[in-house]
């Protein structure tokens, strides 16, 4: 097991169980090559899509992406995650995301377009119930994919006074808080129609967000105001260098611990674009894009050193880490482990 000043290094890997991933993977990280090995899986949670840890690292928390949808909550003790009650229905299906908010546990609830909050117990456990949803509404005009809202996405934004969810089905970033455990909205900003938003990335300094569109190959730069909770889309930077061969289904999105940089990951390309941050944040330049080493990339995450890249092919059925060249942003591939129908992978 791996060991970074002391304490254990590990990742934490989500993957869907119903396409015959194992579940919940943890693995170590080595803090020299970024390698990882397998410590255990654990096999209690229908399609663990997409994982959360604790503030403190010490609960896990994973959704259950399926039709019924369901958030569970593990003790991180040791290297097997320990379950720490039955999961809690979300009331929404097809909770893609999840984030820790104000003493809650929300969840981006992609079929039914919602958001959910759910309570978070002293101990890390999972209230019973959800103490509340926020429904979204709206579509776009993308005929297939935008009949209605299909929330992608909830995170805190960098100070930590608002949630902000992504909405692939109505072109919009919502702004809400929480009220006696329900979520409230306080301000929806619109991107270009059939754009198509699906994960958004804060700069470490706060003041800019960078949504990545599923539905056109482009990511979204916004200046982010935290004291009054506001969007305001500046500009869009296309991912890819040309136009696709067909369509390209970007999905993750990771900004370096430092600003300079910006990863995406586009699915259909099956490639890594990298940006160099420039000004302030406020603009993105495409500097080059890379094979993902894998088919399908759906999320990646970068180490907090900004050394290392790690994504998650849910097709070719890996984890994929990279090399960050710390000069350029180019990541360089230097291994694989198998993690079939991988989603997500996140560290600890």
């Amino acid at each position: 097991m791996a060991d970074l000043g002391g304490r254990i290094r590990r990742a934490f890997i989500g993957s869907f169980t119903a396409a015959g991933g194992p579940g919940i993977v943890t693995a170590a990280v080595d803090r020299d090559s970024g390698a990882l090995t397998v410590l255990n899986t654990l096999n209690t949670l229908p399609d663990p899509s997409y994982l959360v840890l604790s503030p403190t690292g010490g609960t896990l928390y994973a959704v259950s992406e399926t039709a019924d949808g369901a958030v569970a909550a593990y003790r991180v003790t040791g290297d097997v995650p320990e379950p720490a009650g039955a999961p809690v229905p979300v009331d929404g299906s097809g909770p893609t995301h999840l984030t820790v908010f104000d003493g809650h546990v929300l969840t981006a609830n992609y079929g039914s377009g919602s958001v959910t909050a759910v309570p978070v117990r002293a101990d890390g456990s999972l209230a019973k119930a959800a103490s509340g949803v926020l429904h979204h509404t709206g579509s776009g005009p993308h005929t297939r994919r935008q009949q209605g809202p299909h929330a992608h996405q909830v995170q805190p934004d960098p100070s930590g006074r608002w949630a902000v969810s992504v909405d692939l089905g109505t072109d919009s970033v919502r702004v809400c808080t929480l009220r006696e455990g329900t979520p409230v909205p306080h301000r929806e900003h619109a991107l270009r129609p059939g754009s198509g938003p699906r994960h958004l990335a804060f700069h470490p300094h706060g003041s800019y967000a960078y949504v990545v569109n599923e539905l056109t190959p482009t990511v979204t730069v916004c200046r982010w105001d935290a004291l009054d909770g506001s969007l305001k889309p500046l500009a869009e930077t296309a991912v890819l260098p040309g136009a696709p061969d067909g369509d390209a289904y970007p999905s993750g999105i990771a900004v370096a611990p430092d600003g300079r940089f910006v990863w995406t990951a586009t699915r259909g390309e099956d490639v890594l674009s990298v940006f160099a941050v420039e000004g302030e944040g406020d603009a993105l330049r495409l500097v080059a894009t890379v094979p993902c080493a894998g088919h399908w990339p759906r999320a990646l995450t970068v180490a907090d050193s900004g050394g290392f890249l790690y994504v998650a092919n849910e097709r070719s059925g890996d984890i994929t880490w990279f090399t960050v060249d710390q000069a350029t942003g180019l990541p360089h591939p230097t291994g694989s482990l198998p993690v079939p129908a991988a989603s997500c992978v996140i560290l600890d």
